[in-house]
Parts: structure tokens; C-alpha cells; sequence
């Protein structure tokens, strides 16, 4: 049964500070800095290559960028990056200390303070089948991190029945719909509660495989996600979600992309301890999900008692439908 067709409010990002800057080479904060404050709020990723144009994409646009800071779509004037401005990022990222990041760099990138992620293109090297380092770096996406609070504000009233009572819930979504967004405040009211509806606080478990939902920088959570939420950063979801039952006793687990067989096989055994699930997957729409092999025997048993169906149709992160399964 579908029960409501909704919008999610408008995404805003963190801003740019001066903190963030210090992770950038100063040749490239120069420039950065001579960009329209109104442009600069807008930022979504800062894109650096070796020998190539500086570019920035707005959410919906890619610019070129000017050594004066003004934004091009001509590529033959945009400022032209060194080698040698990349490697000083990479020096400052990691503190002077490129192998104490290694094997976050394993994965394709670096969080950073702010929760801001920093991913990498490079020579990777690879032994016995397994990355163990990328070398000679010559590309650099900074995503700017954002948390849009009250973005789950829409579909709480279908998450949470009275005062307590959780559903298991998945998010369906295609990519950059704003999933991970909901997930991560959606753990934020879980966590904090209500006052206005009377709904306290319970406790949350993140299992944060891709440190997109907390964007924890040394093990801190860079993003509020409440004051009763524990986050394993960087674990894999299937062996993730076991330790954190075993470990911190959640009422609630959250975690993001399910897709494999062991992930599914982890779910099962988070269920069968009576821990209520949250999670999302990839897809454009509920019958797409269950024409997967791995997720038609998930959904027919009733796994998930709510799907919420995002989308594009008003915009990005529009709430195209809430199925109640039951």
C-alpha cells in the first residue's frame, strides 16, 4: 500500500572554513578564496588533476576556475594544477605522514576534520589479489560534507508508531538521492527523541562501512547523529553489525548499501536478536529491488515493515513513495 508522496527540504552543506583550507595547498586556497562567498556556499566537490584544469561542482554543475577565481566553462583558462600541489594536499591531509593513512587510502579516500572526504586516482598496488596502498597520486575529489538537519522529519511518523515502537525500515534510492542524508538524521532523532510528541531517546548503532553517515575523523563522529549513538567507522556492514549487537546492545542498528549475501545473512541475525533494522539499498523503486535475486527472498519474508522509495521528481531527495509492507 503506498501512503504518502513527499519532498525532503532543501540539502545545505557545511560551510568552508578556514580549517578546511588548511588541508589544501596554498597555491590552490588562494584561488579557492577568490571565489563569490555566494558560489563558494555551493560547493559540493573541488576537483584537483595533475596538469589539468582546477575545476568545482555545484551539485549540478561543473566549472572551471580561473587563477583570478572566477568560474569558466572554457577549460583552456582554468588554472592548471601541479604535481606539486597535490602531493603538498596529500602532506597536509595526512599530517606529514602519508603511510599513517594508508590504509584509509586503501579504500579510495581519506575523511578529514569537518567530515569533509578527500578521494584519491592513482598507481594502486595490488598483492595476492588485495589493494595494500595507492601510490603517485595525481587526482584529488574533495567532497564537501553536509547534514541536512530535520531531513527525515517527512517519514519519522512512518519510522516510529507512539512513543517507541520502530519499524523496520528500508530506504530505496538511486545514487545521490539523499539516502545516506536521511539514514544519518534519522539516527539523530532516533537518538535524541522528541519532546513534542513525547518520544525518548533510545539507542542507536551505526555500522558506517563507508564513513558517509557519521563521517568520523579519528573514530569522532563529524555529524550529529545523537548522544546515544555508537558508530563502528569503516567496518564491514556483515561483520559490523554482529559486533555491534554482541558490543553496545542498540535498540535501533543503522547502516547503509546492503548488497551481498553476508550482509543479508547479518540482517537476519540482528532481526532474530529483536534489534529493529534501518538500512538502504540501491534501486529506483520497490519492484525494482525485489527483481534481484538477494532481495526478493529479503522482501517476500517481510523483513522490513516500511519502504521509503526516494527520488528525483521534485528535485533531489524527493520522498516518491512509503510502502507499509504489513
Amino acid at each position: 500500500m503506498v501512503i504518502t508522496n513527499e519532498k525532503l527540504i532543501q540539502i545545505k552543506r557545511k560551510p568552508i572554513t578556514d580549517m578546511f583550507f588548511q588541508n589544501i595547498s596554498k597555491d590552490i586556497t588562494g584561488i579557492l578564496k577568490k571565489i563569490p562567498s555566494s558560489a563558494l556556499g555551493c560547493i559540493e566537490e573541488i576537483r584537483l588533476k595533475t596538469n589539468k584544469p582546477l575545476m568545482i561542482y555545484d551539485g549540478s554543475t561543473g566549472w572551471f576556475v580561473t587563477e583570478k577565481g572566477k568560474l569558466t566553462q572554457e577549460d583552456t583558462t582554468g588554472y592548471i594544477v601541479t604535481q606539486e600541489a597535490i602531493n603538498k594536499t596529500i602532506e597536509l591531509i595526512s599530517n606529514s605522514s602519508v603511510y599513517a593513512i594508508q590504509e584509509e587510502l586503501k579504500n579510495g579516500f581519506v575523511t578529514i576534520e569537518g567530515g569533509h572526504r578527500v578521494g584519491v586516482t592513482g598507481k594502486v598496488v595490488v598483492s595476492n589479489g588485495n589493494i595494500i596502498s595507492i601510490k603517485d597520486i595525481a587526482g584529488m575529489n574533495i567532497r564537501i560534507s553536509k547534514q541536512i538537519i530535520g531531513a527525515a522529519d517527512s517519514v519519522m511518523k512512518y519510522i516510529v508508531a507512539g512513543t517507541h515502537k520502530v519499524a523496520n525500515t528500508l530506504i530505496i534510492s538511486p545514487p545521490q538521492c539523499g539516502k545516506t542524508t536521511m539514514l544519518r538524521d534519522i539516527a539523530r532523532q532516533l537518538s535524541y527523541g522528541d519532546a513534542n510528541t513525547e518520544r525518548t531517546g533510545i539507542k542507536v548503532g551505526i555500522v558506517d562501512e563507508r564513513s558517509e553517515i557519521a563521517a568520523c575523523f579519528k573514530g569522532v563522529a563529524q555529524n550529529d547523529v545523537g548522544p546515544r549513538t555508537d558508530v563502528l567507522d569503516a567496518c564491514p556492514k556483515a561483520l559490523g553489525m554482529i559486533m555491534m549487537i554482541r558490543s553496545m546492545s542498540p535498540e535501533v542498528l543503522i547502516t547503509d548499501e546492503i548488497g551481498t549475501n553476508q550482509d543479508i545473512s547479518a540482517l537476519k541475525q540482528v532481526l532474530n536478536a529483536g534489534v529493529k533494522v534501518i538500512a538502504s539499498i540501491h534501486g529506483y523503486s520497490r519492484e525494482d529491488a525485489i527483481r534481484r535475486p538477494i532481495f526478493k527472498s529479503m522482501l517476500h519474508e517481510r523483513f522490513f515493515e516500511k519502504i521509503i522509495v526516494l527520488g528525483k521528481s521534485k528535485g533531489t531527495g524527493t520522498v516518491e513513495q512509503v510502502w507499509d509492507e504489513n
